[in-house]
């Protein structure tokens, strides 16, 4: 219970927390883009009434997402004043393009989004609804920006423990930047349409508005059809950039140990429980496919991957976790997949129609209990990368415990304590408040926004 192990728990349970409100705020904003477009286009009032229901738990994740990504850009310098020192004149650039570029973009314009309906024109406001969607895309580039350049920093020159020279282009399309982005941004999509397909198989199970979840959810359903093998894709993509760029990490996200001969393939453990004393695996389960590891890191059933008797051993970091919430991840993302072709194969049966929906109990069911699958994936990813970074809080150039602040035992534990209750407490009002908005159901009866009405007139 050292100063240094505590920093780090406090900043894992933080960024955790705070994870969870970006993945719904990204993705309910680009939701609400699609149905506020329909809307204008069709002028089927249907894809309006989603739009604000949806609208609510939106901006709950919004207010929630603001308060804890405050203290997580507070922590470089409360607890990792180390790292700060070093490398704050690079650092907070990047995390002050992210306020003044992004942030204050989608709160300009999300103003005019929640107060507009029917004081602004419907084009302005959609521009205004675009406009709050890209801000918090734009937000999310800059943070995995920055992190991606703490995995592979590049761009950089340190001298004597501050920064000697920055070429801002080369730091900011750092070899992880691109692929992490894209990763974490269809991770948004991913986890916010199985969330809404999640909520609308409830009402649907209770056989209230039936036919109205029965439209958002078919929305999802298309959505997944691209994002989810499209997920699949970027993570097969990033699992390589880390082979190519962290290996060490690489071998501890696969419990590789030998370096395998050339010409024969690194055989894939589906199960192993690592011994770092003996530098093997007591207890291992391995797949029966020759050089599937090979294949899966490098494209190759024969290529080399390097293990982790390569590196010397206060190089490697965590494995237990790391290999174990790699697989979960990976796991989670097939099921979306298969979730995805079971739900198109129904559609194409013509079970999704309005009469069919209380022959299928146990496919509503199943979407329900999917809703959380995507939190779970992402943060099991998150798991993966901070962890899988270890013993570096700046890969290859300087280590977590070089960056941590001087702080005592006692004064990271108020402050870790005092998060997560306050952490607990918001989540708890956040579940109450979304039960009540679900429970409140949609408003079907309201009239539509004053312009519009004139318009169809």
């Amino acid at each position: 219970m050292d100063p240094l192990f505590l920093s780090r728990l406090q900043f894992a349970v933080t960024t955790a927390f705070h994870m969870l409100w970006p993945l719904l705020s990204i993705g309910l904003s680009f939701m609400m883009v699609i149905l506020e477009i329909l809307w204008l286009k069709t002028k089927n009032e249907v894809y309006y009434r989603h739009e604000r229901f949806w609208s609510k738990i939106f901006l709950l994740t919004f207010g929630i997402g603001v308060a804890s990504g405050l203290v997580l850009e507070f922590e470089f310098g409360t607890n990792w004043a180390g790292f700060s020192q070093v490398v704050g004149g690079f650092f907070g650039n990047i995390l002050g393009f992210e306020g003044s570029m992004a942030f204050a973009l989608e709160a300009a314009f999300l103003a005019l989004f929640i107060f507009g309906w029917g004081r602004i024109s419907n084009r302005a406001h959609l521009v205004s609804t675009i406009m709050v969607a890209f801000g918090a895309s734009l937000s999310a580039w800059w943070i995995m920006d920055a992190n991606s350049w703490m995995q592979t920093p590049t761009g950089v020159k340190i001298v004597n423990g501050s920064v000697a020279s920055i070429n801002y282009l080369q730091a900011i399309l750092n070899p992880f930047a691109t692929i992490s982005f894209w990763h974490m941004w269809i991770a948004c999509i991913e986890t916010t349409i199985f969330f809404v397909a999640g909520i609308s198989a409830y009402y649907i199970l209770k056989n209230q508005n039936t036919e109205f979840f029965l439209k958002i959810f078919k929305i999802s359903v298309i959505i997944a059809i691209f994002a989810t093998p499209l997920q699949v894709y970027l993570g097969d993509l990033s699992g390589k950039a880390v082979g190519d760029y962290q290996p060490a990490t690489l071998a501890a996200m696969e419990s590789h140990w030998n370096t395998n001969p050339a010409g024969t393939g690194a055989t894939w453990h589906l199960i192993a429980i690592p011994d770092r004393s003996k530098e093997t695996n007591s207890f291992v389960i391995n797949m029966p496919i020759p050089g599937l590891m090979s294949f899966l890191d490098t494209g190759s059933f024969t290529a080399q991957v390097k293990g982790l008797k390569d590196f010397p051993p206060e190089d490697r970091g965590p494995i237990i976790l790391p290999f174990y919430s790699f697989r979960l991840m990976v796991l989670i993302g097939f099921i979306m997949v298969f979730m995805m072709l079971w739900a198109l194969w129904y559609w194409v049966k013509g079970y999704l129609k309005y009469e069919n929906t209380s022959k299928h109990k146990w496919f509503w069911k199943i979407w329900y209990w999917g809703f959380p699958l995507g939190f779970i994936a992402t943060e099991l990813g998150w798991i993966t990368r901070e962890v899988g970074r270890q013993p570096w809080i700046i890969y290859g150039i300087m280590r977590t415990s070089e960056g941590v602040s001087n702080l005592t035992t006692a004064q990271v534990m108020v402050t870790l304590t005092a998060f997560i209750a306050t952490y607990v407490l918001l989540f708890v009002l956040f579940i109450v408040f979304v039960r009540k908005i679900i429970k409140a159901g949609p408003d079907l009866k309201s009239p539509l926004p004053m312009k519009e009405a004139k318009e169809n007139a």
